[in-house]
């Protein structure tokens, strides 16, 4: 039997933008320990999933926690421009 909560969690768009938030920040770690086009386009297409997972949890109606994905956002995506 699946756990309901686990599976609750995973269509719960503010819980998948926080699981895009952390790939995104595991593919800027990447590109910045391997700057090579390779790894800088695959952050980026992390950085545009991220984006989209972001905008959704944002329709969710908890402002507080949109702001804070938001915030990291805009964090992975000042990291990843520096390599750029």
């Amino acid at each position: 039997m699946k756990n309901q909560g686990n599976s609750m969690q995973s269509q719960n768009p503010l819980s998948q933008a926080q699981q895009s938030l952390d790939h995104l920040h595991n593919a800027v770690a990447m590109a910045q320990s391997k700057p090579n086009d390779q790894m800088i386009q695959q952050a980026q297409n992390s950085l545009e999933k991220a984006s989209r997972s972001v905008d959704q949890a944002q329709s969710a109606g908890n402002p507080n926690a949109s702001q804070l994905v938001q915030s990291e956002l805009q964090e992975e995506q000042e990291n990843l421009q520096s390599l750029q």
